[in-house]
């Protein structure tokens, strides 16, 4: 890998580079928030808050920085190195027309853009109903009752499925799965790999002809197939069923329309990807996968669930159910490590179908068959062989020893086909496809008067020529919520996407000061060029000689976070932090089988590590022990040494966390790395407090063998209202050889287990942290490293008499977020942390993390693109809140009935002609003056969790539900 040499800088007036547009407070400002820390300079802060001994010595290794509008240019210039072709490869991956109006106003719209998970449901109601209407759509299509809120693409969520059917069906989990030969190859990859993580039997084997012999937990089919082929599996599936094996389909959503779906037919499980309803190719991603399952399973399905509940006051709302974040409760007992969804592009499918509805859906979909059965009807008219007699968009032609000619010669006509082998090819038609598509395909397959024979073969097409037949042809009605029917012109899909904005909080608004989730700036020069066709029209299995643009981008942002890190390696491939973690737990677990150390498998584990480093662990095939966190904040060291001796003969590696979780820099983190090297086992940083690290000290240099690295967070990708993300994994030189290879496609460079479907994962996404790191350049990410410290810093200081900060390093510092403890003052006063969440609302803030890692405190992480009003104004917020805690304690009025437990107030509470609360609605609405001006009601009051998992309604209510 190399870095892109700079360009020549322009010259720029002092003051005006791009980190000091991306770092909030300005040199004023950071003489004052010093000077409340009690210290005189950045560098004096970072010298006592940072261990002197994982300093690194030199500055980043980085270009120069560049300007936005040189990056911009040096975007265009590796964007103008791919060539766009109309594409047709398929195999799982489409062309699409995003609606303009969809395009605009959600994929690059920061009041969408910009939002966090959906863990507070008062503020998140907007981007809740869009993931209600997306499991509403699923649910319709695939036939089954309960859908989940996405996953990250369609090979790991068949992964996930299998997980699940082997899980749920008890009494054959030891069984083998069957997978169907016509599965994507991708998936096959995926698929196969995780099961050798884990250490059960898969077979492939074609389906077409019959089950196999002996004991099956279940069956994994594809519809359509590989092939293209539609088939009726109605008895494949009763005979799974008989033999006691579960079902799962991965389904075409876009097919879903025209052909009985996976639910009608049997099937436990559906899953797949919805990326073909609006988002873009992306070069493989972010498109959100799906998962739908029947009754009874709803309660395993990994990922997030959107459900309905009430609130205070009665009143219909939307809430994250069931296992939501269940990895972190659960930890090694998780079902999953899925911690990101790709909650963005979830939102864009379903506003796609909102937008068409079921007969603008079923009209594109019988526009594509039409286009696959005129093609179909062409090549056969001229003798071609077809793989299948009925098919929905995607015809497979033998033409023995031809193939590789043919797809050359659609190539110089424009159009990208799918090379099989050397006897077949794959032509798949799509939303963009049109009649001169069909001719240039056909002409490339080197028949005469091509265009005569599409104009026939579309007429044909049009008699009945290649139809489904009825066995396989849908009569069910989809989509029939109002919500389906409702938004059809551009006005009301503007006003609908900003009415369901408005009630949400992003980062637009105000500061979202999550501990351990670095909501920081996602600047609009960072986002600009990923809906640039050049980018985000590319097939993720487009030939490498037209994806030159790409790859070079990939490399040199690849070589950018090795000379960050301090790495010998990094792949982009994972695309979420979950999946950067199971790819360096597995590239930790290969290197020691291939050192002939298999006995290797326990993974310790921090008691205060995040739960996905427990699920993840177990996901890659490891066992996990657990090391006791001493009182303060650090890991236990006779625990430690205790576990080491104990399982020194079986240590694979150790997961920590730096800073650790509690905001803090350990002195001891090269001992504990050390040690565990001494032992015989591997060390992991979590990368996800980087942004504490970036230009101060390299995991690679201090101890670490391998990190992931959380882009949607140190690295500016933005949240999205729950992904996408981007978790790319970064080793050292001995693990470079077990870095994530390509599942499908040409080769990424890599020969590890793929992880994703794609090559390179979510590629879609890398122009932003591309951008943000040359932009910043090393100078620019080391000062947003220290500001970030200052931020924490400053606000813990102001804070600590109202709040105490619970775990402090050397002299009283913290790293880049610091946790405020609760717990006293809820035991004097009855108010919760979750009280003051709540409460922050009213201020116009998103909570802080919520009692993680410790329960019944608030872990604050305030990033450096805050500026010191904002900062302010939260501190003044939180200092109000402790006077209104002090007010219950002081008996002005009981906990039950103050405005902490009563928040969040509604504008419809504040403004009703009832008012029969012990405090004002002065107090209520507007608790400090600046509200007056600019103030956020949320749309619903505090929402009740438990009802809303005792009762599941997982699909969008009819609308009589909100007539109250």
């Amino acid at each position: 890998m190399t870095i892109t040499a700079p360009h020549p800088t322009t010259t720029r007036p002092a003051g005006d580079a791009f980190a000091d547009r991306h770092i909030g407070p300005d040199a004023g400002a950071a003489a004052t928030m010093l000077a409340a820390v009690g210290l005189t300079g950045l560098d004096e802060l970072v010298d006592t808050a940072v261990p002197a001994d994982i300093r690194q010595q030199a500055p980043l290794e980085l270009p120069a920085p560049r300007s936005e509008a040189e990056a911009l240019a040096e975007l265009r210039r590796m964007a103008s190195r791919n060539v766009l072709r109309t594409q047709m490869i398929g195999q799982g991956f489409s062309g699409t027309l995003t609606p303009p109006v969809i395009l605009r106003n959600v994929l690059e719209n920061p009041a969408w853009y910009t939002a966090y998970t959906p863990y507070q449901p008062e503020i998140s109601q907007g981007r809740l109903e869009a993931l209600l209407n997306y499991q509403t759509m699923i649910a319709d299509l695939t036939g089954l009752p309960v859908a989940n809120a996405s996953l990250l693409d369609e090979a790991s969520a068949v992964a996930e499925a299998v997980l699940l059917m082997r899980r749920t069906n008890k009494a054959r989990a030891e069984a083998r799965t069957v997978l169907d030969a016509n599965l994507f190859p991708q998936t096959l990859a995926v698929v196969q790999g995780r099961a050798r993580a884990l250490g059960f039997e898969v077979e492939v084997a074609d389906l077409s002809a019959g089950l196999p012999e002996g004991e099956i937990s279940g069956i994994v089919l594809q519809q359509p197939g590989d092939d293209g082929a539609v088939v009726d599996h109605a008895a494949v599936v009763a005979a799974a069923k008989e033999r006691g094996a579960m079902v799962t389909v991965a389904a075409d959503v876009l097919a879903l329309t025209l052909i009985v779906p996976p639910g009608e037919q049997g099937a436990d499980i559906a899953v797949g990807s919805t990326q073909r309803f609006g988002v873009p190719l992306f070069f493989g991603g972010p498109h959100a996968a799906y998962m739908a399952v029947r009754k009874g399973l709803e309660r395993s399905l990994p990922g997030r669930l959107v459900g309905v509940s009430t609130d205070d006051a009665g009143a219909q709302a939307y809430r994250l159910a069931l296992q939501t974040r269940e990895q972190h409760i659960r930890r090694e007992k998780a079902t999953s490590n899925i911690c990101t969804a790709q909650a963005l592009l979830a939102v864009v499918a379903s506003m796609y179908a909102v937008y068409h509805g079921p007969s603008g859906l079923r009209a594109i979909a019988e526009r594509v068959h039409a286009h696959a059965r005129t093609l179909a009807g062409a090549l056969a008219g001229a003798g071609v062989e077809l793989a299948a007699e009925q098919f929905f968009d995607t015809v497979r032609a033998r033409v023995p020893g031809r193939a590789e000619a043919v797809v050359e010669a659609a190539e110089a006509l424009g159009v990208n086909l799918r090379l099989v082998d050397a006897d077949s090819v794959g032509v798949s038609a799509d939303e963009v496809t049109t009649t001169e598509h069909l001719v240039a395909v056909v002409t490339a397959f080197g028949i005469r008067d091509a265009e005569a024979a599409v104009t026939a073969a579309a007429a044909a097409a049009r008699d009945g020529a290649h139809a489904l037949s009825p066995a396989v042809t849908r009569s069910s009605e989809y989509l029939t919520h109002p919500i389906f029917h409702t938004v059809r012109s551009e006005t009301q899909m503007m006003r609908y996407l900003r009415r369901l904005s408005d009630r949400d909080l992003a980062l637009d608004r105000t500061m979202i000061p999550l501990g351990s989730c670095t909501m920081k700036l996602n600047a609009t020069a960072e986002m600009e060029a990923i809906s640039w066709p050049e980018f985000a029209g590319i097939h993720p299995f487009a030939p490498g000689h037209q994806t030159a643009g790409w790859r070079e981008l990939i490399d040199d942002l690849e070589a950018r976070l090795c000379a960050i890190t301090g790495y010998a390696g990094v792949s982009i491939a994972p695309n979420a932090g979950s999946q950067g973690e199971y790819a360096g737990l597995l590239a930790i677990r290969q290197y020691h089988l291939a050192n002939g150390a298999g006995e290797r498998t326990v993974c310790l584990i921090p008691a205060s590590a995040h739960g996905t480093n427990a699920a993840s662990a177990v996901l890659a095939g490891l066992q996990v022990v657990v090391v006791k966190t001493a009182a303060d904040g650090t890991i236990d060291a006779a625990d430690l040494d205790a576990k080491l001796e104990t399982h020194r003969d079986r240590l694979a590696a150790i997961m920590i966390t730096y800073p650790s979780t509690h905001g803090v820099y350990d002195a001891d983190v090269r001992e504990v790395c050390d040690k565990v090297h001494a032992a015989g086992g591997q060390v992991y940083i979590d990368g996800a407090n980087l942004n504490a690290l970036v230009g101060l000290a390299q995991p690679g240099r201090f101890g670490g063998d391998v990190s992931h690295l959380n882009l949607h967070k140190t690295f500016c990708i933005p949240h999205g209202g729950g992904g996408p993300g981007v978790g790319p994994v970064a080793v050292a030189e001995h693990l470079v050889p077990f870095l994530p290879g390509a599942a499908a496609g040409e080769s990424n460079g890599r020969t590890g287990t793929p992880v994703t479907s794609a090559p390179y994962g979510s590629a879609g996404v890398l122009p932003i942290s591309w951008a943000y790191v040359a932009m910043m350049g090393g100078e620019g990410l080391t000062e947003a490293t220290k500001h970030a410290l200052l931020s924490a810093n400053y606000v813990a200081a102001r804070l600590d008499e109202h709040f105490p900060v619970l775990y402090t390093g050397n002299r009283g510092l913290v790293a880049h977020e610091c946790i405020l403890d609760l717990r006293e003052l809820t035991a004097r006063s009855g108010v919760t942390a979750e009280d003051v969440a709540k409460r922050l609302i009213d201020y116009g803030f998103h909570a802080p993390t919520l009692s993680f890692p410790v329960a019944g405190t608030l872990m604050v992480e305030p990033t450096e693109s805050e500026d010191l009003a904002e900062l302010d104004r939260f501190v003044e917020a939180m200092i109000a809140i402790r006077a209104e805690i002090d007010q219950v304690v002081a008996g002005d009025f009981p906990v039950e009935d103050s405005p902490l437990r009563r928040a969040p107030h509604t504008a419809v509470a504040v403004a009703g002609t009832q008012w029969d609360r012990p405090y004002s609605r002065e107090q209520a609405a507007f608790p400090v003056p600046s509200l007056r001006q600019d103030k956020y009601f949320p749309p619903v009051g505090r929402i009740d969790g438990a009802a809303g998992d005792r009762t599941l309604i997982c699909s969008c209510p009819a609308p009589e539900a909100f007539e109250n």
